[in-house]
Parts: structure tokens; sequence; C-alpha cells
């Protein structure tokens, strides 16, 4: 007599698996898939919305967040935190705007993905001495040097953040390009300048970070935030706080991470074109002027000599 065989076919969903396991299996995730995984379904949602999940991909990603003066702030909402820090401004431009009366400065750099560098700055912006000078924040004031140990630093494979918290309004901004967007080398003392830079949609304005690297071992020696106007001059603090207030308050897209960084890059050469183009056309004014101002000297002589001549 024949024994009729049954077969069952069971299919196990991600959402069978137990919460534990998919909470461990999202801490892995960078920022932009966990973002996805809340739009998946409203399991993962639910997981994936969780605090302790966000303040811990904002404490992997940026260790300067663990200073005692940020993780009071971060711990309110890590999520939004992320939401302004990650993401680049998508298009902004500077105006008439409430400026913060301090600044914190969240500072990390990495080489070859190794984190070899952490600094939080406090600087207070009230004061009419920093709106007045011309805009500066040393994350060096110590002067300690940035050394991989057992390595020399390669300074085109630096990646750097460079992320500006304003405590009273909430909000933060990461004013730098991640990846470098220009280097040169002085010719003096053979150090190498490490350009990480924001511009503005209209390449009027860029703020953005050097870093200096010391000649053969490529130790980071110093760490300065600038901002700069059209002309390559530097903006004072007051015209500075407007474009990182504008920068905080720009919408954010959340594009691809290369795709970002490859549009800052694109942003700041225009801001390099737009300079040098500037730069050109005052030359050509300056021109014209001299030959103006000479051919009236040349006149006036000539009719001084006629002058005198027919006397």
């Amino acid at each position: 007599m024949a024994i009729p065989s049954t077969s069952t076919s069971t299919s196990t969903s991600i959402e069978d698996l137990h919460p534990d396991v998919l909470t461990r299996t999202l801490r892995l995730l960078d920022g932009p898939t966990l973002a996805a995984a809340c739009s998946a379904t409203s399991h993962l949602r639910s997981l994936s919305s969780q605090s302790d999940l966000w303040l811990h991909l904002c404490l992997s990603t940026w260790p300067s967040l663990h200073h005692p003066r940020i993780l009071p702030f971060l711990s309110i909402s890590p999520r939004s935190f992320f939401s302004d820090a990650f993401p680049f401004p998508d298009a902004f431009a500077a105006g008439e705007v409430q400026l913060p009366d301090q600044l914190i400065s969240a500072v990390d750099i990495y080489h070859r993905g190794v984190h070899i560098f952490s600094r939080v700055i406090e600087t207070d912006t009230s004061s009419p001495w920093f709106r007045g000078s011309p805009f500066l924040i040393d994350a060096m004031e110590e002067k300690a040097e940035a050394v991989l140990p057992g390595a020399s630093i390669s300074p085109e494979e630096l990646t750097l953040s460079w992320i500006l918290i304003d405590p009273a309004m909430g909000r933060a901004v990461n004013v730098s390009s991640r990846r470098a967007v220009g280097m040169e080398r002085n010719c003096y003392t053979g150090e190498t300048m490490v350009r990480f830079a924001s511009a503005a949609a209209a390449g009027e304005r860029v703020i953005g970070a050097v870093v200096t690297c010391e000649e053969g071992t490529g130790h980071v020696r110093d760490v300065v935030l600038t901002a700069e106007d059209i002309d390559g001059a530097c903006v004072s603090g007051e015209e500075a706080l407007k474009f990182v207030r504008a920068m905080m308050e720009a919408r954010r897209k959340g594009r691809g991470r290369l795709e970002e960084e490859e549009e800052a890059k694109q942003r700041y050469l225009e801001y390099l074109r737009r300079k040098r183009r500037r730069k050109e056309s005052r030359a050509r004014r300056e021109g014209v002027l001299d030959m103006c101002c000479t051919a009236v000297g040349v006149a006036v002589f000539f009719a001084f000599l006629s002058l005198i001549a027919f006397r």
C-alpha cells in the first residue's frame, strides 16, 4: 500500500525574525541605508526609528560627538541631528537672518577610513570682536599633531568632517566636503595644504577647512576653518555667521554620498572659475585705467612744454 506524501512549503519573511536579531542587524547599517529601511515595512519602520540606533550611528560616524557638551544635545533627537549633519545642504545663499551667539565645532579626520583626529571647539560668536574680525576657528590651538602610528599619512587620502552646531536653535550642518576639493604644496616649507570646502550656489562665498600636513610624514599640523568671498578675501565673522545660518536652514536632498561629494567639488571649482574671471576682469580695467592716466599725463606734459615754447 502506497503511503501518500504531502509536501508543505513554508515561506519566511524578514518580519518573522526576532526583533533583537533585526535590531542588531540594523546597527550595522550606515545612515542612508537605515533611513531607507524606515520606508520598507511598518515593522522595520518601527525598529529603525529607535533613538538608540540613531545615537549609535551618530557616535560611530563622528567620534567627536562623545564630548559631554554635545551628548545632551545629541540625545534629544539623534535622527534629526543625523539628518542635519550628514546630507549636504542643497542650494543656499546668505541673507539677513538671526545670527547664532555660540557655535560648537565637532571635527573628525580620517585617513583611509581610519580615525586619526577628533576635536570639539566652543566659540563665542556674540562678541563685537568676533563678528568684526576675519572669520577663523582653529581646531588645533593646543598644537597637537594628528599622527597615524606606524605609518605615514597621504594627504590626498584624508577625509574630514567639520560639524557646526547651534545649541540655541538646535540645528547643525557639516561645512566640509568630506573629500578634498583642492591641494597645494608650499614650496618654501614643503607642507601640503588640503582644502575641504562648501560653496554657495551662486559661487560668491565659500567656507571650509584647510588641513596642513607636514612634509615627509604627512602628519596633520594645522586644521583651521575660514570663509572667503569671491575675491578670495577673508570675510568677517558676521558675514560668515550669515553664511552658516543659511546652510543650516537649507533643505537636504539626501542624495548618494559620492554624488554629493562630486557636486560639492564642482561648486568649489565653479567658485574658483568665477574668482579667476573676476580677477582677470579687474586686471583689464586697471590696465585700461593705467593707460588713460598715462595718456593724460603725457598730454599734460606736452601741453606744458608747448606753453613754455610759445610764450
